[in-house]
């Protein structure tokens, strides 16, 4: 599909200065989605929807953690029923949170759950149709009569929804796109936002707008290229500017979980986009909403940041991944994948077990150097010298005076500010890193780093807006054809190494996800220990897809459907699993979003009826109803087979 970059601002209000995007009202209950509301947080129950005292219980944990909205599954008609007792039970308890049913496959629970609760959310994918991975030929009044089948099966619940002033989430996820929309549109955003489409129209043909909509998944690129597409397609069409609901769907548990929504989640607030979120994580759902809280937070007065020039021609496609061209100078740049570069800079001093925490062990005994694959390329130590010999895969980077006195080392290089780069100071033959904010790149430094081929761009910004900042500098260089390497840095002081994950993912994420930066560097004061703070970094260029150093886990977050216990099998696997770098391996609950989810992953591992497991290698079956006390080895010798293994004490 033939996207007009110069239209990106269909999608936002501007890709510099922060506003809301302008949604209409939804009102669920006491709550309204949208409009000028603040975001609204929710989060899912994981007991089964037929325990009636434990969803309750469940629910008040949720909410008295912050939960303004409870979703429950809801797979079949005694479910939907069972709502109601739940419904009663918080009442009974003081509790009046509106409730969401979550319906796949069965629109008779639907329309029963649409008569008890607030809302009902519908997947496009499975509400009407059945995935049997075929590809079907469609000439255009067969798909016009597949349409007219759709319609026939969805207005009902469109009437109830809109003769009980019930609300609904039209929520596209990318794992279970229908047999019909894979083959017309592909598995691709443009597929996913016209599964939801073909909902929102008959909803508006039935006159009905308490609408919210989702465009989930659990590749964060694909999720908000999905969202934009979405923004800009209800524009053009000139359907109503519906409320969003974020979600990055399957994205796993603790760090990785959190680092992979705020990439996802915080890539589209920081462009005004978002009405609701919700973090999937597979751990308790009450872990779920501080997480939601800190990433809405970030955006209470973020309109108040320091002004930064307009960009009024997009030379980048926000609707499609593509990494910006840069020249490779040693190993950053290029087709080279992001460096990463600890920040040493307020260390007393430095010794060899300085390095430990960034992914480099040494042994006395060996006389020699381990090196992990969260091991950092570079070290910043500002004005302190390194006396032991380094490991040889490691750069280190001083500022400009000490370098001078430390240059015929190996491995050593300067930290230029742009001022004194354009004096025409003494420089590296080979490698260079200019320091520059947006306000320093004028033209005169524009031309000397596209002239210096030994140059790196290291970017910092103090803007609150900073992510808007930096995109703003990539725009300068792009519209300037400025190939030097850029590697993105932030700064950050006095926070919890959670919050440090969750701003990090969001500011240097964004600009990942749009094919920007060749390196990350945080220099995080007082915000966690080293090795946190490196782990860190490695895990945002993991979510964003532009550097895998470790094992991968799709995995979802639990509920009522969920046929094992989803938080002990993931640990288990991870504990097994968890040294096979690159390989990812999806682990589902139930099949309701199983193998599409996992379209991604290398390897599934799928509930599929109580106590069993459905393998997978991608799509394929490759064993069923596995006993699931033998599931996880039966995995592994499915990879063994597949030539992917590795023990551990060799991988």
């Amino acid at each position: 599909m033939e996207i007009s970059v110069k239209n990106f601002q269909k999608y936002c209000n501007s890709l510099v200065k922060y506003s809301r995007r302008e949604t209409i009202p939804v009102k669920v209950g006491d709550i309204t989605i949208g409009g000028n509301h603040p975001i609204v947080l929710q989060s899912m129950t994981t007991v089964d929807t037929m325990d009636t005292e434990g969803s309750i219980e469940q629910s008040i944990r949720m909410i008295e953690a912050g939960c303004q909205l409870v979703r429950i599954t809801a797979p079949s008609i005694k479910e939907a029923e069972n709502l109601r007792a739940i419904k009663a039970g918080l009442v009974a308890r003081g509790y009046n949170t509106p409730l969401v049913a979550d319906i796949h496959f069965t629109p008779n629970a639907a329309e029963l759950a649409a008569k008890i609760v607030e809302k009902v959310r519908v997947n496009p994918g499975n509400y009407a149709d059945k995935k049997k991975f075929e590809t079907i030929e469609y000439t255009e009044e067969g798909y016009s009569e597949e349409l007219d089948r759709i319609r026939k099966r969805f207005a009902p619940l469109v009437k109830i929804c809109k003769d009980h002033g019930t609300a609904m989430r039209i929520g596209t996820n990318h794992g279970s796109l229908s047999d019909r929309i894979m083959s017309r549109y592909g598995d691709t955003p443009f597929g996913m936002v016209e599964s939801a489409l073909e909902f929102i129209r008959i909803c508006e043909d039935m006159e009905y707008y308490n609408i919210v909509v989702s465009m989930k998944s659990s590749n964060p690129q694909v999720m908000v290229q999905a969202y934009r597409l979405l923004v800009q397609k209800l524009d053009e069409e000139g359907l109503k500017p519906y409320p969003l609901h974020l979600g990055v769907t399957e994205a796993g548990e603790a760090e990785d979980g959190r680092i992979k929504s705020s990439v996802g989640i915080g890539t589209l607030l920081e462009d005004g986009l978002g009405d609701t979120i919700r973090v999937s994580l597979t751990e308790e759902p009450e872990y779920e909403i501080p997480v939601a809280k800190v990433l809405a937070d970030r955006y209470e007065n973020r309109s108040s940041h320091d002004a930064i020039p307009e960009i009024t021609d997009c030379p980048f496609n926000p609707f499609e991944y593509e990494k910006r061209v840069s020249r490779k100078v040693i190993n950053i740049g290029a087709k080279e994948v992001p460096v990463v570069m600890a920040d040493f800079s307020l260390k007393k001093e430095i010794t060899p077990a300085s390095l430990f925490a960034v992914g480099y062990n040494y042994s006395v005994p060996l006389d020699k150097w381990s090196i992990s694959d969260l091991a950092c390329d570079y070290v910043f130590t500002y004005n302190k010298t390194i006396d032991f010999e380094i490991p040889g895969t490691l750069g280190i980077v001083h500022e400009y005076n000490t370098w001078l006195k430390e240059k015929n080392k190996d491995r050593r290089y300067p930290f230029i500010n742009a001022k004194d780069f354009l004096g025409g100071v003494e420089k590296h033959p080979s490698l260079n890193f200019i320091y520059a904010t947006l306000s320093e790149l004028d033209k005169s430094l524009i031309e000397a780093l596209k002239s210096d081929k030994t140059t790196v761009l290291l970017i910092d910004t103090y803007n609150e807006h900073g992510m808007a900042e930096q995109r703003r500098l990539f725009v300068e260089l792009i519209q300037s054809a400025c190939d030097v390497p850029v590697i993105i840095g932030r700064a950050y002081k006095d926070l919890s190494i959670e919050k440090l994950q969750l701003y990090a993912a969001t500011d240097i994420g964004a600009l990942l996800i749009d094919g920007m930066g060749d390196g990350v560097f945080i220099a995080a004061e007082n915000c966690g220990g080293d090795k946190a703070v490196n782990e860190t970094a490695f895990n945002i260029l993991q979510a964003s897809r532009t550097r895998i150093s470790k094992t991968e886990y799709i995995s979802c977050p639990s509920c009522g459907r969920t046929l094992f216990d989803l938080q002990e099998t993931t640990a288990m696997i991870r504990s097994r699993t968890n040294h096979l770098k690159g390989v990812k391996i999806g682990i589902m609950g139930c099949i309701v979003n199983g193998p599409g989810e996992m379209a991604d992953a290398d390897y599934g591992y799928v509930g599929s009826g109580k106590g069993k497991i459905t393998l997978y290698k991608g799509q394929e079956v490759v064993k069923k109803s596995v006993p699931s006390e033998k599931a996880v080895d039966e995995l592994i010798e499915i990879i063994r087979k597949d030539g992917m293994w590795l023990e551990p004490e060799t991988a």
